[in-house]
């Protein structure tokens, strides 16, 4: 389990690791990927650590309402408004590779 002192997506947000970031607010920050798997490929993450999906309760529902409203909009002003993918990738079995909540959105190209 990964604590907030150790999460590089808390360092992120906190401004103790440098990103290409394209949007912050009081509750997310957004960036380029450092690792893209597509020509557009941003991440989303909460200032709030929370591992997983498999970690949120019913008091993160205006927090993920937000990501997920958010994530239109960032796609379209950073070049995917034809259209993206969004993925959130949860624990082991489901790709999660960095243990803070975290939404990528996907585009620049037609995926299947």
């Amino acid at each position: 389990m990964t604590t907030t002192a150790d999460c590089i997506f808390c360092k992120i947000a906190q401004g103790q690791i440098p990103c290409k970031k394209i949007y912050e607010d009081e509750d997310f920050i957004a960036f380029h990927d450092i690792n893209p798997r597509a020509p557009i490929h941003l991440l989303v993450i909460p200032k709030l650590h929370i591992e997983s999906l498999q970690h949120v309760d019913a008091s993160h529902r205006d927090l993920l309402g937000k990501m997920l409203v958010l994530a239109p909009q960032l796609a379209a002003e950073n070049g995917a408004s034809e259209g993206f993918k969004t993925l959130i990738n949860t624990g082991p079995a489901g790709g999660q590779e960095v243990y803070h909540l975290h939404l990528h959105i996907l585009g620049g190209r037609p995926t299947a």
